[in-house]
């Protein structure tokens, strides 16, 4: 076995900016790995992105796969990687890596190797970033064609952004996501103004450190575990506190995890969104496995790019299409 490593860091232009309650962005840094059988003649890659929130950086998560050349080498495996690194973006991008590079050696698609069934098309989601109410109302109303939005949203005067984006696409379903901006005093009006607006999903409203109060609080809304949930290590503390989790690869440290933490969190009567950072089609390729098993799916990632890599996954409006074996898996 010949295998070696390589890794990159590659910057794609945001369209406009993307906005959430932890700052802006204009570009996606996206760190990616490639794992080459040279006897072989095959290669497989993974794209990951790496979190702040998390305590990543673009720097650490490529050194930390840098970091796993001579054990790729040596032919590690993913059952391994779940050991031998941690849960997060650097295990992501090998882990995807090396199924990727598994599928094209043994001519068999990725979703056959993991035990699920065929992908299949899927809607998507379609973020729009935290502004003004008056911003979010035109970008709404831009917007108003697509069957489900995702609202950022950002603490302070959120009960008017909602109403806003109600306004602006009234015929769409909407996900709200603070992304931790709520606080226990405007919880109250904040599930209000969503249950007027007819919001489907809250995401994340609290601090993951101040989430037990949800498990307190009377809701008609289901809510949402982002921030408070990376792998199946963390289902037990989400007990009586969310209905719904949303999976990210670059969470839960690859496809590897994500599918074992979906069948858990199923077997516990939680609902599935499978979720992205802002990443290009590489990165959305892997979680399209899980897609047609989620109750929501969030992997608009390269339609917020202003370009994306080639080749792409293929978009009909929302509805995002699995990947092609050029691509991944």
């Amino acid at each position: 076995m010949t295998r070696r490593l390589t890794v990159s860091v590659e910057r794609f232009p945001i369209a406009g900016a993307f906005t959430i309650s932890r700052g802006s962005r204009t570009e996606a840094a996206v760190v990616v790995a490639r794992v080459a059988d040279e006897t072989l003649h095959a290669a497989g890659q993974g794209e990951c992105v790496p979190y702040a929130r998390y305590g990543e950086s673009v720097e650490s998560v490529a050194a930390l796969i840098e970091a796993q050349a001579e054990a790729v080498a040596a032919g590690l495996t993913r059952t391994e990687l779940l050991t031998r690194l941690p849960a997060g973006a650097a295990r992501n991008a090998l882990d995807c890596a090396l199924l990727d590079l598994e599928a094209k050696t043994i001519g068999r698609p990725a979703w056959e190797i993991l035990g699920l069934s065929p992908p299949q098309a899927a809607v998507t989601a379609y973020t729009l970033s935290l502004g003004t109410p008056e911003s979010m109302e035109a970008a709404a109303r831009a917007a108003s064609a697509r069957p489900l939005l995702k609202v950022k949203l950002g603490g302070a005067g959120d009960p008017e952004r909602i109403a806003a984006v109600r306004r602006g696409a009234p015929d769409s379903r909407l996900i709200v996501d603070a992304n931790e901006a709520w606080r226990p005093e405007t919880l109250e009006a904040n599930l209000a103004a969503c249950a007027t607006a007819g919001v489907g999903l809250i995401e994340q409203p609290l601090p993951a450190s101040e989430d037990a109060l949800l498990g307190e609080i009377a809701r008609s809304i289901p809510i949402c575990a982002d921030e408070s949930l990376h792998d199946r290590a963390g289902l037990d503390a989400l007990s009586g506190r969310y209905d719904a989790i949303n999976i990210k690869l670059d969470k839960t440290g690859g496809l590897t995890e994500a599918v074992m933490l979906a069948h858990e969190a199923r077997a516990r009567g939680l609902s599935l969104m499978i979720g992205c950072m802002v990443g290009t089609s590489l990165a959305m390729a892997p979680a399209m496995l899980l897609a047609h098993h989620a109750d929501y799916v969030d992997l608009d990632g390269p339609l917020l790019l202003a370009r994306d890599r080639e080749p792409a996954l293929h978009f009909e409006g929302s509805t995002i299409h699995p990947p092609e074996p050029a691509l991944w898996g």
